[in-house]
């Protein structure tokens, strides 16, 4: 149930309301817009106790959610959220960010020297798996907290925001003593007490579409982690299993549009993910900021040959260095800013 406050509410006012609901036993989710205050009042039969709020002089009007998932839908919050990473890196305005780095952190060099090129090409936020999802049990499974330690360096010395991927609970407060962003991967969309985890926690998560997963169950798996707290939910859509073998997976370019009519969430693409196949990452990134992206993931390497990981889908440096050039171009042309 969404609670709308009478324009200009003031503070007090505000906390009668939320008083209001925690006495009832619901947790109330604060939302302020530019002049009007929400409050969500969320859970089962909330909405026997519409009539109870109507009654509150500071209260404007009382609905109630339709969607399945209430925090992360346009009727709890019309405006577009913004989420503030670090840095002065906002994910949702604006500005398209570009989060670009090796598919595995490999080693302390190789974080260094890949930071340098996403650095100078434009990138903003550095990206790296420390711990990695592998298909074979006998594939690089990543350094774990070593490989979280050498991107942490990195990015401090390159003054930029880190993101990396937590595969369990237990690694989700790790990542959040290294990372200024927690990554819950495609394999663990469906990941519950994951999720619930990482929105305990005060860092921003990106949540990437599970690859048989549709626009509804992402949106329901981001409610999980704004229910608990965490408001600050990056979308990421990555790509899904279709019948076509001729990439790695078919790029779902229609979920934009849709996810941002049906919630106020910032929407990050992974091309590289989404076709597999270092020619064409290119071609889909443009795509990608051509449909209304808020930010893409990259993923680049200074010697592919030699990856642990994905390297047949990373970029070597020029071709990302004119890339990020190219997608400066389309952000202009759709209204937006990519490089400085």
């Amino acid at each position: 149930m969404i609670i709308t406050l009478r324009k200009g509410a003031k503070q007090k006012e505000i906390m009668v309301v939320t008083e209001k609901v925690k006495g009832l036993g619901y947790k109330p989710h604060i939302s302020k817009g530019e002049d009007i205050t929400i409050i969500g009042m969320i859970g089962d039969s909330a909405e026997k106790y519409k009539e109870v709020f109507e009654a509150m002089d500071v209260v404007e009007h009382v609905n109630e959610i339709q969607k399945p998932y209430k925090l992360a839908s346009r009727e709890f919050k019309r405006e577009n959220t913004v989420v503030k990473v670090s840095r002065n890196v906002d994910i949702g305005g604006k500005k398209i960010h570009v989060m670009a780095g090796p598919c595995a952190i490999e080693s302390r060099d190789l974080m260094n020297d890949t930071g340098k090129i996403v650095k100078e090409a434009g990138g903003t936020i550095l990206r790296g798996g420390a711990f990695k999802p592998r298909s074979s049990p006998y594939a690089f499974q990543g350094l774990g907290e070593e490989g979280l330690k050498y991107m942490e360096e990195a990015g401090e010395k390159l003054h930029m925001p880190t993101i990396s991927e937590a595969m369990t609970v237990e690694q989700v407060e790790l990542l959040s003593k290294y990372c200024d962003i927690i990554q819950i991967g495609a394999r663990n969309m469906q990941n519950y007490d994951l999720l619930k985890a990482a929105g305990r926690q005060k860092k921003p998560v990106l949540l990437k579409r599970g690859m048989a997963a549709t626009v509804k169950e992402l949106l329901l798996s981001a409610e999980y982690i704004l229910s608990q707290g965490n408001y600050d939910v990056i979308l990421c859509e990555r790509g899904i299993r279709t019948f076509e073998d001729s990439t790695r997976f078919t790029m779902d370019l229609n979920a934009v549009p849709v996810l941002k009519k049906f919630s106020h969430l910032p929407v990050v693409l992974d091309p590289s993910h989404g076709i597999g196949i270092r020619e064409h990452v290119g071609t889909m990134a443009k795509a990608c900021i051509a449909v209304g992206a808020d930010g893409i993931i990259i993923e680049v390497h200074p010697r592919p040959e030699e990856a642990l990981s994905d390297g047949p889908q990373s970029l070597m440096p020029e071709q990302f260095r004119r890339l990020m050039e190219d997608l400066d171009l389309v952000a202009k042309a759709v209204g937006r800013e990519l490089l400085d």
